[in-house]
């Protein structure tokens, strides 16, 4: 398994929320922040965390936060963000919408690396989860040169790197459902 003092771990938290209708990363599961949750989920795993936002709020996060360094264009720029600042071969990136995620769950993700692999992400109810991943820092051209190209898609992405995709258990999927509607955050917390 890839050492922790490899790893860098990047929460992406620079989403408009929309369909929320307030910052997702900031809200309450079970007395503790979304972003906190995935904080707490990579801490054991990680040398660094870094969250990618331009909200000055995140601060109150007390890690280092990012700026998009290509304002407007998505996740894929998120993540082009968080490894260009990155320090470390290997970066966990997870978005801050999964707040269930646990340590068992990323540290499968991190003993499945293979040498030449770019990602490794999971797969749960026949969907690939390309912001659940390990990502090697070298991805970050391929990602520049489609951002570039107006390219805003993580799954195109990832579909042009040696990726390997890593099937979950079905009973461990319900730590991965992501919360982008107020419904969907009724329906964790009843």
């Amino acid at each position: 398994m890839i050492h922790k003092k490899s790893i860098t771990g990047i929460i992406l938290a620079g989403g408009k929320s929309s369909r929320m209708g307030t910052d997702k990363g900031t809200l309450l599961l079970n007395e503790k922040t979304f972003i906190q949750h995935i904080i707490d989920a990579m801490n054991p795993l990680v040398n660094h965390i870094v969250i990618v936002s331009d909200n000055p709020n995140h601060d109150d996060f007390e890690i280092e936060r990012i700026e998009d360094v290509i304002k407007d264009a998505g996740p894929l720029a998120g993540l082009y963000s968080g490894l260009q600042q990155s320090k470390t071969d290997y970066n966990l990136v997870v978005s801050c919408d999964v707040p269930l995620i646990t340590t068992k769950i990323l540290k499968q993700i991190i003993e499945n690396y293979k040498e030449g692999l770019d990602v490794i992400q999971l797969e749960s109810n026949q969907k690939t989860m390309p912001l659940i991943a390990l990502y090697n820092k070298t991805c970050k051209q391929t990602i520049k040169q489609l951002l570039d190209k107006g390219e805003r898609r993580v799954r195109f992405a990832v579909s042009q790197l040696k990726t390997k995709t890593i099937m979950l258990d079905d009973n461990l999927s319900s730590a991965l459902i992501n919360i982008n509607t107020k419904e969907e955050f009724d329906a964790i917390t009843n």
